[in-house]
C-alpha cells in the first residue's frame, strides 16, 4: 500500500521533502492513445544523480501540471516527448528553468525506459518537457539530466512509440493524441 504525498508545495522545498522522500517517490502515469486506455507507467526517481531536477518534476506532477498534455515528439527507437504546456516543443512551465544536473555515470546512462529533462541548446534551461528513452541513447549521457527509469509498464511506452508519426520536427509528431491522462504522485 502507498502512502500520499507530499502536497506540491513541500516538493519545491528541500527543508520539507528530503531526499530518502524523494527516493521513495513513484509517479503513475495514465496515458491513452487514440483515445482508447493504454495503461499506466510507474516512474522511480533518482534524487542521488539529480535531485533538483527530480524535485522539479514531482512538483509538476503532484500539481496535475502534467494531466491531460500530450507526447508530441515520438522518435520509435529513441524516445517519446512529453510535458509541453502548448503541445508543440515550444513550451516552457510556471516554475521558470532549472539548472541541468548531468551525470557520464554508466549507472545512470540514458537506456530504454530512462526519464530525462528537455531542454534547448542553453544546458540550464530545462523546465517541465521530459522525455523517455524508448532504446538506449548513451550519447546523451553526461548531456541531458537522467533523473529516473519506468519501474513497471514498459507497454505503455512501447503503445505510445508505436504510434505512426508524420510532420513536425524530425517528423515526429504523432498522428493519433498520446494523452497524459492523469500524473499520481505516491510514497512507496
Amino acid at each position: 500500500m502507498s502512502a500520499a504525498a507530499p502536497s506540491p508545495a513541500e516538493f519545491a522545498d528541500d527543508k520539507r521533502v528530503n531526499a530518502e522522500q524523494l527516493g521513495q517517490a513513484r509517479v503513475r502515469v495514465q496515458v491513452s492513445v487514440g483515445g482508447k486506455d493504454a495503461g499506466t507507467m510507474t516512474l522511480k526517481f533518482w534524487p542521488e544523480a539529480a535531485p533538483n531536477t527530480v524535485r522539479n518534476f514531482l512538483r509538476y506532477a503532484a500539481e496535475g501540471f502534467y494531466d491531460g498534455k500530450t507526447f508530441h515528439r515520438v522518435i520509435s527507437g529513441f524516445m517519446i516527448q512529453g510535458g509541453c504546456p502548448q503541445g508543440t516543443g515550444t513550451g516552457s512551465g510556471p516554475h521558470g528553468k532549472i539548472a541541468g544536473e548531468f551525470s557520464a555515470d554508466k549507472k545512470y546512462s540514458h537506456r530504454r525506459g530512462v526519464i530525462s529533462m528537455a531542454r534547448s541548446n542553453d544546458p540550464n534551461s530545462a523546465s517541465c518537457q521530459f522525455f523517455i528513452c524508448h532504446g538506449d541513447a548513451p550519447f546523451l549521457d553526461g548531456k541531458y539530466a537522467a533523473f529516473g527509469q519506468v519501474e513497471s509498464g514498459t507497454e505503455v511506452l512501447d503503445a505510445v512509440a508505436a504510434v505512426q508519426t508524420g510532420g513536425g520536427g524530425e517528423n515526429s509528431r504523432p498522428q493519433q493524441a498520446c494523452v497524459i491522462r492523469r500524473m499520481e504522485v505516491v510514497l512507496a
